[in-house]
């Protein structure tokens, strides 16, 4: 007899009076499946062990569970022919995905009774961090529906998750707005905690309903999370700056200048944290904001970029620099770096203790990695419910220590291609744990910091080399960066799958996981082929070269897919420029704005760099690329002329995905030959190697004049069939995320680049020393 046949003879469903509020979410959503509808019962816990047979039991805290998961943490299902059993978990968290395992992968299954499933973690903690679509830029988003997002969190088993975001699009900074910066812009992710609360020392200096407004949505976001199980936390920059006003009228708790000087036209400073009276402000706001919201239980801090930065650390912008009372004048560069340590801890400390005045199990969590010139200071500093997130322990500040999987002369990290782990992390990470500390690691299985503003890509083998990699070196805790995407933009998310899978039996095997997520979308017929394409799209992901900000979030921040790629961008007018300028992350004097290699002081490839990325592009990707869209693109269209088949819709999501995937490579990779031939042709002083540079630039150029043409089909195309296959903005557009204009755009950029693909070479070596209404200009008297 089939499970979903016992699950039919239920007729009481039993929960905890003042139990959780995902036990009643399961005991809703089971009895909602059933015909006829069970009743829903709720004892006092003293009586929830003493509960008749017959019933079925819902329990958080692991007191029916089997002997098989004594001493683990998971779930597990116990079941009677007749509908009597129990369905639980050792705590909340774990509940709603074991829930969704019992109908969505055991419902079918033919059984003995009693049935008993039980399922230990390996990996006990998994949360969302810079959670894109929730929180982040991308919650500007085309709509989605939030309390399904929520939902899938715990379906897929994390067990923490990101709340604050800012109820409007843009974020608000007091004072008079310099002409042409772009720094306010920064300010729309990771809000700080003055964005929802006050304190009594910066009362009315946000508008009242300004911070109601977010606060009233972290706090439906807390309540929809905990809904699911799920632990709501925080992911903020701090301590980030404050307006001028504040240090007009409290001039001695100006703290370090924390600004990028050459994005920002005025400078921006953050609290002294030395100073008691600062510290006792952000104890008020924690505070506060625990009072509003108890049900939050964490708060990951990242620094040193955005407008945040602790005072006389190496790695602010501008130096270090602070406060008069941390330490005085010529002290050694290690005494400096001592002192500022003991500042941020003591920082992390104060926040977690003031929010455990509310919830004593708060944790506070820290990005290591901007602090490479305290790290040995700061690291006996955490522990006690203070952590660390990180990509290895192993390396100091941003130093890159892994190799890419198909490269071994490519180091990478921040991106799914970091698909394996060193032993010794675990020697690191257990150091961090005896102190009471947790080391959350890194992982990347959706867009952000991979192919964003793409969605769904599939790559479920990189996904799981790196679970299995931290398993094996026993971590217990996973940062999942950028998050998820919400499933009804991604509805068939395989990479998702395969951590489900992983997260729910510990042990998994990566073909049986992928395989069963294709099955149950194309059924058994079609599987095999959908896996087929999958392989080959996770073979192309992995033999890509990444290409520094370009492979991340660049391809938005920078415009890269609506610019032209055209041999001398300073000869096209601003005036036409200013259709994707106005929109990119950068200042008007950023010398990326006509040399794609660099971006304000940073080399963001060289050309030798350029001419690895783009020759090895062109020999190992494009065949596994095309394969995969042909696959694709016939399966659908056999299926659609079939008609009436389950997985033809499967077939042509995916076969969008891999054709923007395409897209998107390349235009990266074009990139890449725009950086060599116009920087190899600058620099050679040799008539024949000019003339080589010049046939690559056209031949790059006509490449990438068919590939926005190919971007313009596919939005056509995808629009016309309702899939979703990049982030686009509701509204308008923003510096961080494209607009529904994205096909003017694209036609704007076909015009300029055959306008100007003959033009010669050139970089203006002054660009970034403009200045607008230059007295000392040329000609002026």
């Amino acid at each position: 007899m089939k499970i979903q046949r016992a699950l039919e003879s239920i007729r009481t469903i039993v929960v905890r009076r003042q139990g959780p509020a995902v036990e009643r979410t399961v005991a809703e959503e089971l009895a909602n499946r059933l015909a006829p509808r069970p009743a829903i019962r709720e004892v006092e816990a003293a009586d929830f062990k003493a509960v008749g047979a017959g019933s079925f039991q819902i329990d958080t805290d692991g007191f029916l569970s089997p002997e098989s998961l004594r001493g683990r943490q998971g779930a597990y299902l116990k079941l009677e022919e007749k509908g009597g059993g129990v369905i639980g978990a050792t705590a909340p968290e774990y509940l709603y995905a074991a829930f969704r395992h019992l109908i969505e992968d055991l419902a079918e299954r033919e059984t003995a009774w009693p049935f008993v499933w039980s399922a230990g973690r390996s990996i006990l903690f998994q949360k969302s961090v810079f959670d894109l679509f929730l929180n982040q830029y991308a919650r500007i988003a085309r709509p989605f529906d939030k309390e399904r997002l929520l939902g899938e969190y715990a379906r897929v088993g994390f067990t923490h998750v990101e709340v604050n975001a800012l109820d409007c699009p843009f974020p608000f900074e007091k004072g008079r707005q310099v002409s042409g910066e772009f720094y306010p812009d920064f300010y729309t992710y990771a809000p700080a905690l003055d964005q929802f609360v006050s304190s009594r020392l910066n009362r009315g200096l946000y508008p009242e309903e300004y911070l109601r407004a977010n606060l009233d949505r972290l706090k439906a976001h807390a309540r929809l999370a905990v809904k699911y199980g799920l632990r709501p936390g925080l992911v903020c920059f701090e301590p980030r700056s404050v307006p001028e006003e504040f240090f007009q009228k409290y001039p001695t708790l100006r703290g370090p200048r924390v600004d990028h000087p050459f994005r920002s036209f005025r400078p921006r400073f953050s609290l002294t944290l030395a100073h008691p009276l600062a510290r006792r402000h952000y104890a008020e706001l924690i505070t506060n904001l625990l009072r509003e919201a108890p049900e939050l239980e964490f708060m990951s801090i990242w620094s040193n970029d955005s407008g945040s930065g602790f005072e006389h650390t190496k790695s602010l912008y501008v130096g270090r620099n602070g406060g008069p009372y941390l330490v005085r004048e010529w002290k050694d560069d290690e005494e400096i770096a001592r002192e500022a340590a003991r500042n941020i801890a003591r920082f992390f400390r104060l926040l977690r203790d003031a929010a455990a005045e509310v919830n004593p199990s708060f944790r506070v969590s820290t990005r290591l990695e901007s602090f490479y010139g305290e790290r040995q200071f700061l690291w006996p500093e955490l522990g006690d419910r203070v952590d660390a997130e990180v990509n290895s322990l192993l390396t100091r500040g941003w130093e890159n220590n892994y190799p890419h999987p198909s490269y071994a002369d490519i180091p990478v990290l921040n991106t799914a291609l970091h698909n394996s782990l060193r032993a010794e992390e675990a020697a690191a990470a257990a150091e961090l744990e005896s102190r009471g500390g947790r080391a959350w690691f890194y992982h990347f299985l959706a867009s952000h910091a991979n192919h964003e503003p793409l969605l769904g890509i599939p790559f479920p083998w990189l996904v799981f080399e790196k679970l299995a990699a931290c398993r094996k070196a026993g971590v217990t805790a996973l940062a999942h960066m950028g998050g998820i995407p919400p499933p009804d933009k991604v509805p068939y998310a395989v990479n998702q799958e395969v951590l489900r899978l992983f997260l729910l039996q510990g042990e998994v095997d990566v073909e049986g996981a992928v395989e069963s997520a294709a099955r149950r979308w194309a059924g058994p017929e079609h599987a095999a082929d959908l896996v087929r394409g999958w392989r080959l799209t996770d073979e192309a992901v992995r033999a890509f070269v990444p290409m520094s900000l370009y492979s991340s979030f660049g391809s938005v921040w920078q415009r890269l897919f609506v610019r032209p790629l055209v041999p001398d961008i300073g000869r096209i007018p601003e005036e036409e420029r200013a259709y994707y300028e106005a929109f990119m992350c950068t200042a008007p004097h950023n010398p990326n704005r006509v040399d794609l290699a660099r971006d304000v002081l940073f080399e963001l490839l060289s050309k030798d760099y350029a001419f690895k990325a783009f020759s090895r592009i062109d020999k190992h990707v494009w065949p596994l690329l095309d394969k995969a869209a042909a696959l694709f693109g016939d399966k659908a269209g056999r299926l659609r002329r079939k008609g009436g088949e389950k997985a033809g819709p499967v077939f042509e999501d995916q076969h969008f995905r891999v054709r923007a995937l395409r897209c998107y490579f390349e235009s990266l990779r074009n990139t890449a030959v725009w950086i060599y031939a116009v920087h190899e042709h600058l620099d050679s002083p040799d008539a024949a190697r000019k003339a080589e540079c010049r046939r690559l630039l056209l031949e790059m150029i006509d490449r990438e004049l068919g590939n926005t043409r190919d971007f313009l089909g596919l939005w056509e195309e995808a629009e016309a069939a309702g899939v979703e296959w990049m982030i686009v903005a509701a509204e308008g557009e923003t510096p961080f995320v494209y607009g529904r204009n994205f096909p003017d755009l694209l036609r704007r950029r076909i015009g300029l680049m055959e306008r100007h693909r003959n033009d010669e070479p050139r970089i203006d070596p002054d660009y970034m020393f403009r200045v607008p209404g230059n007295p000392y200009d040329e000609g002026d008297n």
